[in-house]
């Protein structure tokens, strides 16, 4: 998930575990999904943070992120794993979420995660529309989407794969490349989008040095793709 949170800046929870090796994805039952159908309205928040977009089509572009905690992906190089549990983090309300997201100028709001679409995510988008904003998501499309987004960025992962149905409403592909046999993969996924999506790279960002020079040539020779780089890591951003 994009623009991993500035370890200082937790303004939803008091004290963020420096040590996530205990952490574990959930296990979330298909009758338990989705996890607030009791109540919509109210979400699990691990952070709030007004900055950049730092990935993909809209890079660079002044956004409001809603981080909700909750994950039953658990990709191993996931640099957020503080946000797969749903303890210990608040229940806010979407009016609530609106309220902080109005605040700033910027009317483009990013549901990301943990995995958002645990979520029924139509009050959220509704309460942010009806503020003016547009509404990003960014998942690994390992659930239904629920919720009326303008872009739907997907970032599939090799632990749980994507519904074909997302596949299909995907405006974004973006694929993180951690090895050379990640090539075909993302190309496998490219052949499930529409032919209006478009198509990222991304070097995993411990292994940038090694993958980056691999991904330049391999858009150089396949220049549908483009380059995605997490800019926010090169600025310290959130």
């Amino acid at each position: 998930m994009p623009n991993g949170p500035d370890r200082g800046f937790h303004p939803n929870f008091a004290e963020m575990p420096t040590d996530t090796a205990h952490i574990k994805p959930l296990k979330v039952a298909d009758t338990a999904w989705p996890l607030n159908a009791a109540d919509p309205g109210r979400l699990p928040v691990m952070e709030t943070f007004y900055s950049l977009q730092g990935e993909g089509f809209h890079q660079g572009r002044a956004a409001f992120f809603i981080r909700l905690a909750g994950c039953d992906v658990g990709c191993v190089w996931c640099d957020v794993k503080e946000s797969w549990a749903t303890e210990g983090y608040l229940q806010k309300t979407v009016q609530q979420l609106a309220d902080e997201a109005a605040a700033h100028p910027a009317r483009l709001a990013i549901v990301t995660g943990g995995e958002p679409t645990l979520y029924d995510l139509s009050a959220l988008c509704d309460a942010l529309h009806q503020r003016g904003f547009r509404v990003h998501l960014e998942t690994s499309g390992a659930h239904e989407v629920i919720g009326d987004f303008d872009w739907i960025c997907l970032s599939p992962k090799k632990f749980k794969p994507p519904l074909e149905s997302v596949c299909r409403q995907a405006h974004e592909l973006k694929v993180v490349i951690y090895h050379r046999s990640d090539f075909s993969w993302a190309e496998s996924y490219a052949r499930q989008v529409s032919d209006s999506c478009r198509l990222y790279l991304q070097p995993e960002w411990s292994r940038c040095a090694q993958m980056a020079p691999l991904i330049i040539a391999y858009i150089q020779q396949h220049p549908q793709w483009e380059l995605s780089l997490q800019l926010h890591k090169y600025v310290h951003i959130p």
